[in-house]
């Protein structure tokens, strides 16, 4: 068992006797705060805490995140409050603390919302101090090594959200070492049969193979001193979760993924790396297209090397990974290995590996602002966790990092919110293309945007990145909102202009029994319901009507009929024009309320609409304003005869006309006669009518009837 007399001696390699003492009085408290409490496995609980301290001291992790590791389930599982630690350690380490803790006072209806609720509190604590998910991942680090004394549902709830989240967290950090481990105790813990068939398996490989990895490594190490270049080979073991994966995603057997020997080349300089990599080209033959270089290009969590796939003799496949000894501990440990270069001088690839990760953070919280809810958030989250990355340049050679599948649409949200919200259009080293391709590495992304574009509920189809994603449904639910309110607050004045009266004319003792009513915070709640369709507008302004003398003057003032509502064409998310009628500028319009859509608009002379005509309450009489600029969707049918190339013909005199052909659908024959459904844009009625005057040139054409 772990003591604090082992861990203290292991710390002098790299603190001062002044933080070890600390450290030390952090245990203690600890100690004295778990008195009597015990794991499930019946030790003092003290020992994990301890224990995540030393997964945290091989790290060589400050004093602090050591002092918090020690104190971490303290305000969760005692008395003892985040004031209590803050008079006796310190904010820093008090914040830790708190960022690491679980919502354990609030009540949620299932467990994937409270772990959601307390993902997303870590996240906002990171966003402070990044050391919050380090103390994290060595916190669950420990509890997989001890999920043995765990129930087995609860074993397999623990390790299918570690898979979820905290590994993924780890390789998005860099920290590749606590990756494999937590990867690997989860698969066995919750695929416990699979794992054990693979082990057996590797283990029976590893004796097989023994010899080849010896003879290769020996070729390589005999290339290296023979060309005077500083090197250590080793072999590389794949764990066992990633054979696993590989089989399942790639749909490859054991013996396929087994057959690939994998080594790795530690030397000095980046200089070395491109020399060694010379060096094993000329030894064996390189493998087309398969050269990756992410010393130049970084990966996102800071990773560096340089990889290349070789063909060994007697068809062996061999995998090379070649970096500096500074680049192997930041691939191990990642952010972390930033606490160590900062006791040991500068490391240019460990503080681009922080910076990375900060820079991801922030971009966790920006995510989070924007998202509706935690489970929303956390969806969010596991998107944008992606293992595999392209990358692509902005037109000034920016380079920029995206997970495999992104879209131009990911792309244009990555350079900055704003751009992504008014994209219209991309072009993909140099030409134009659909906004929904997906991206591949090298390539050349150029964004078009305009100041009156908006995001499109279509693009949630495609795009891939968490914040796109969040980012779309923020505005889009932004402007749902904003659109309603303004809506309900015109309809509400039209209904109060028949009481004389307008929302500005409101006595507050008649709003507030309203609002408390409906539970609404404000006025803008009450519009915006009124606009969604969720709350009839003659409605409320019959029970927000001003005092009149007599009942009789209020019947005669509700009589007196409403000046039309003025619509300015596609007003956005909460106006709609039916699809029956398909009404345009210069058309009678008439419109009525749907129970969450909000303002439909017809034309007065449409069936669908005529029961409810008559009635002023269920029925707006609407007018048409503004500017010509808007196109408008209308339906035709035409009876033509039949004959080659009518349907060319047709095209044709639509283009010229100046509208824009969306369908054409030829119908059932009858005899000579064909029978043609065709939809189109166009400005107005004046535009439709020059439409028509151009199709009735056409002598095949018998009728012309709008739908």
């Amino acid at each position: 068992m772990p003591t604090i007399d082992a861990l203290s001696e292991q710390l002098t390699e790299y603190l001062d006797p002044e933080q070890i003492r600390q450290v030390r009085r952090a245990y203690f408290y600890a100690e004295q705060a778990h008195d009597g409490q015990r794991r499930k496995s019946g030790e003092p609980y003290v020992t994990h805490p301890l224990a995540v301290a030393g997964v945290l001291s091989e790290m060589h992790m400050d004093h602090q995140s050591l002092m918090a590791a020690m104190l971490h389930d303290v305000i969760e599982d005692t008395e003892i409050s985040y004031e209590g630690i803050e008079s006796q350690f310190g904010k820093a380490v008090a914040d830790i603390v708190d960022g690491v803790s679980k919502l354990t006072h609030l009540e949620f209806e299932t467990k994937a919302e409270a772990q959601a609720e307390n993902f997303q509190k870590m996240v906002l604590a990171m966003a402070e101090d990044i050391r919050v998910i380090l103390v994290k991942l060595a916190d669950r680090l420990h509890n997989m090594r001890t999920l043995g004394a765990m129930p087995p549902e609860k074993q397999r709830r623990i390790s299918r959200e570690t898979l979820d989240i905290y590994s993924p967290i780890a390789a998005r950090l860099g920290m590749r070492d606590v990756q494999v481990e937590l990867e690997d105790l989860a698969f066995q813990a919750y695929y416990p049969m699979r794992a054990k068939r693979i082990r057996r398996a590797v283990v029976k490989a590893r004796g097989q193979r023994k010899d080849v990895i010896t003879r290769i490594e020996q070729a390589i190490q005999s290339r290296l001193d023979q060309e005077h270049l500083p090197g250590i080979v080793v072999g590389r073991e794949k764990h066992l979760y990633s054979i696993y994966r590989k089989m399942k995603t790639q749909r490859k057997a054991f013996a396929d993924i087994m057959d690939v020997f994998a080594f790795r080349v530690v030397t000095d300089s980046v200089d070395d790396c491109y020399r060694i990599l010379g060096a094993v080209h000329n030894l064996y033959k390189p493998v087309p297209g398969r050269f990756k270089d992410y010393i130049a290009i970084p990966k996102a969590n800071g990773y560096q090397s340089l990889h290349t796939d070789l063909f060994g003799a007697r068809d062996i496949n061999i995998e090379v990974q070649i970096r500096t000894h500074e680049m192997d501990a930041v691939a191990s440990q990642g952010i972390a290995e930033h606490s160590h270069y900062k006791v040991y001088g500068d490391s240019e690839s460990a503080i681009g590996s922080y910076n990375r990760a900060r820079k991801w953070v922030q971009g966790l919280l920006e995510m989070q602002k924007r998202a509706g809810d935690s489970m929303e958030f956390i969806e969010n989250v596991k998107k944008d966790l992606f293992p595999d990355e392209v990358y692509v340049f902005t037109p000034k050679g920016r380079i920029l990092e995206m997970p495999r599948g992104a879209t131009p649409v990911d792309f244009a949200y990555a350079v900055h919110t704003d751009v992504g919200n008014s994209c219209v259009s991309c072009r993909i080293n140099r030409r134009l293309a659909p906004l929904s391709e997906p991206l591949q590495s090298g390539q050349t992304v150029e964004i078009i945007t305009t100041p009156r574009a908006q995001p499109n509920m279509a693009w949630l189809n495609f795009v891939v990145t968490g914040k796109a994603r969040s980012s779309i449904r923020h505005f889009l639910k932004n402007q749902q909102r904003h659109e309603s309110v303004e809506l309900g607050r015109r309809l509400l004045n039209q209904f109060m202009a028949n009481y004389g009266a307008s929302i500005d004319d409101i006595a507050a003792e008649k709003l507030d029994p309203l609002l408390q009513e409906a539970e609404f915070g404000g006025l803008d709640d009450l519009l915006e319901d009124i606009g969604m369709g969720n709350r009839m507008a003659y409605v409320v302004a019959r029970r927000l009507r001003p005092e009149s003398p007599s009942e009789g003057s209020v019947t005669q003032i509700s009589s007196t009929p409403g000046k039309p509502l003025a619509i300015q064409g596609t007003e956005g998310m909460v106006m709609h024009y039916a699809k029956c009628c398909h009404p345009i500028p210069g058309d009678a319009i008439v419109g009525h309320i749907s129970t969450g859509r909000g303002l439909v608009v017809h034309r007065t002379d449409c069936r669908n609409i005529g029961y409810m005509r008559e009635d002023s309450e269920k029925c707006i009489y609407l007018e048409w304003s503004g500017s010509d600029e808007e196109e408008y969707t209308v339906a035709l049918q035409l009876q033509v005869e039949s004959q080659r190339g009518i349907i060319a013909q047709i095209a044709m005199a639509v283009a010229d006309a100046g509208a824009n052909l969306l369908k054409i659908d030829s119908g059932e024959r009858e005899g000579q006669l064909v029978s043609v459904q065709m939809e189109l844009t166009v400005f107005n009625r004046v535009h439709l009518a020059n439409v028509i005057k151009q199709l009735r040139k056409l002598h095949s054409i018998n009728r012309i009837l709008r739908q």
